[in-house]
């Protein structure tokens, strides 16, 4: 059976029966009308003391919940920065080895993919991403070379960093380009590339969407465990809670960022977002266990 919709007001005042205070009862209809209600939840389903009937524990308030809404969407929004510039290292040096090797049209060579089925299916998904594009070089190559399929450089372009990640797993092992590309990218072994670009493509989606990192659980973890990595890892143990919540992926990825744009700020500004809530408890994101000695983080 179907719940019925609440007013504004009678959101608040829900809220109010099982507990929740306000400091600005007045201020409250204004995030309600352009948060919504169900999406805030999410920020407070913590704070309840009993979850059956939704009472709140004592002293949660409604400006708090804002906080931490607030609190990850600047979060999300470092961390899509940090995406992007290890989506573009990534598809660069794709591109590069792979069209070096073994010619511009690599990406259709089913010999040099372990798992052909998949390939057939993804070949057209992206020579759909293609045809629907309108950027400028796709629509020149469609004109001038309607019948030829487009080099590397130009159908990468369009693919996501899912695509790319799937891409890349699926490349035989024993290409030494497979091997160049995660060297290239930071790390030793293919296996724990293929691993933290999963990851990476799963929290980017998240992020992507405007969904909430805010005390969840990742569905998908990078490799913990690496071989002699090149740069400030993970170097005291990280406990369950740890690996299962953003700070292992948000650590892979400031790891991989250090490899491809050295000076980057994402670690600076994730810092000082930490400092402008400095009651914000960040152990429900992984931060806990002394987790500013890690080396990463120091």
């Amino acid at each position: 059976m179907s719940k019925p919709a609440f007013s504004v007001q009678d959101q608040i005042f829900l809220l109010k029966s099982r507990g929740m205070l306000f400091r600005d009862e007045d201020a409250a209809p204004h995030f309600l009308q352009n948060i919504s209600y169900y999406r805030l939840k999410g920020y407070w389903w913590d704070l309840q003391a009993e979850r059956v009937i939704h009472t709140f524990q004592p002293q949660t308030y409604f400006e708090d919940v804002v906080d931490r809404y607030n609190f990850d969407r600047h979060l999300r929004l470092i961390l899509f920065d940090a995406v992007e510039r290890i989506e573009i290292a990534l598809r660069t040096q794709m591109i590069y080895h792979l069209s070096l090797a073994y010619g511009p049209c690599w990406y259709q060579d089913f010999k040099l993919f372990t798992d052909q089925v998949w390939l057939a299916k993804h070949l057209d998904n992206l020579m759909n991403e293609f045809d629907r594009s309108q950027e400028i070089f796709i629509v020149n190559h469609k004109k001038n070379h309607p019948d030829t399929y487009p080099e590397s450089w130009k159908i990468m372009e369009v693919a996501s960093m899912g695509t790319l990640s799937k891409y890349y797993k699926n490349l035989k092992h024993d290409l030494p380009e497979k091997a160049a590309i995660a060297k290239g990218m930071g790390l030793n072994l293919h296996k724990e590339l293929s691993s933290w670009l999963e990851a990476i493509g799963y929290i980017r989606n998240i992020i992507a969407h405007h969904s909430r990192l805010w005390s969840r659980d990742m569905v998908k973890r990078p490799m913990l465990e690496l071989r002699n990595p090149k740069g400030p890892w993970l170097n005291l143990p990280i406990n369950e809670v740890q690996q299962k919540k953003p700070f292992l992926i948000i650590s892979s990825l400031i790891f991989l960022c250090n490899k491809v744009t050295p000076n980057h700020q994402i670690k600076i500004k994730i810092l000082d977002l930490f400092a402008q809530y400095p009651t914000m408890p960040i152990y429900k994101l992984g931060f806990l266990n002394h987790w500013n000695q890690q080396e990463i983080w120091k």
